[in-house]
């Protein structure tokens, strides 16, 4: 049998990197088998094995390109150095989890919903995960961090008040994105534009009754 190009190895992993998204997706992360994953993939059962040591790996793996996918938009939004208000960093954060395809680490359109489960699905795999939970953990103080920057910039500028908590604003705005990500999920609320149009409208009364 002639050895498998490293091109066609990249692809064949990507296929059952694809499999299992579906049956987490599907069935759940425990529900799911490895001899599921290699039905589901159209490959033999011990095929899995070649490319991960366990189920437990490929969960990793898929944990990661979900959280990735729904933070993207505020990675961008920070990394471009601008000064940036609260709004801003909301919009961003909800703006992903309203689409309806995005592309995995192949490269391959991938439909939204697949992999907001998994990431809804991985977000309880923390409580039992530490390896998953460590790993959140340092993406979710990251990206915290690059917000505050951003947000300090916007203070500069007169863009934020001063007299906000920029610690406990960045964790408001990260509590907006895993609540509207869950609502999508689990009831199908996927409408961001009204999402952002309450929230504005309940930061105006807060205003109001503030003042």
């Amino acid at each position: 049998m002639p050895r498998l190009t490293d091109e066609r190895r990249a692809a064949r992993r990507a296929q059952i990197v694809a499999a299992a998204r579906r049956c987490f997706s599907r069935d759940g992360f425990h529900q799911s088998s490895m001899p599921d994953i290699a039905a589901e993939a159209g490959v033999s059962i011990g095929a899995p094995y070649r490319y991960f040591s366990s189920k437990e790996e490929i969960i990793l793996e898929i944990a990661g390109d979900a959280f990735h996918v729904i933070f993207q938009p505020l990675e961008r939004a920070v990394e471009q150095g601008e000064a940036l208000a609260v709004s801003d960093l909301i919009r961003a954060a909800v703006s992903r989890a309203g689409d309806t395809v995005s592309v995995d680490a192949a490269g391959d359109a991938v439909p939204i919903e697949e992999l907001l489960r998994c990431a809804v699905q991985a977000w309880a795999e923390l409580l039992r995960n530490e390896t998953l939970r460590s790993r959140a953990e340092q993406g979710f103080e990251a990206m915290r961090g690059r917000m505050i920057e951003a947000l300090r910039r916007g203070q500069e500028q007169g863009n934020v008040a001063n007299s906000i908590d920029l610690e406990q604003t960045t964790r408001v705005v990260m509590a907006l994105l895993h609540g509207f990500v869950l609502q999508r999920t689990a009831f199908g609320l996927d409408d961001p534009h009204g999402f952002l149009d309450g929230m504005a409208s309940m930061l105006d009364e807060i205003a109001v009754v503030r003042h």
